[in-house]
C-alpha cells in the first residue's frame, strides 16, 4: 500500500454520477502539488469512475480505495 497523509477531506455521500468526479477534479484544481484528497461517497459507480478519471487525467494519481459499511473512500494525489 501506498503511503500518504490526507491534505483535505471531500464529502459527496449521498450524490450520484456524475456529481462526486465533477466535485472531485473541482477540489484537486484547487490543491498543491502531492496533497492528497480523500473522497467519501456512497454512490457505488464513484468506485470505478473516480479510477477511470483518475488514470485519464494527467497530474492526478489515484493512490488507494477502500470500502466500508457503504463508503467508499477514494484517495487522490495531486502530482503537479
Amino acid at each position: 500500500m501506498t503511503e500518504y497523509e490526507i491534505t483535505e477531506t471531500l464529502d459527496v455521500m449521498g450524490q450520484n454520477c456524475p456529481m462526486p468526479v465533477i466535485e472531485t477534479k473541482q477540489r484537486i484544481d484547487q490543491l498543491s502539488g502531492d496533497d492528497v484528497l480523500e473522497i467519501l461517497a456512497t454512490d457505488p459507480g464513484s468506485k470505478s469512475d473516480i479510477a477511470g478519471w483518475a488514470e485519464a487525467t494527467a497530474g492526478v494519481e489515484l493512490v488507494d480505495q477502500q470500502e466500508h459499511d457503504d463508503v467508499y473512500k477514494h484517495y487522490v494525489r495531486k502530482t503537479e
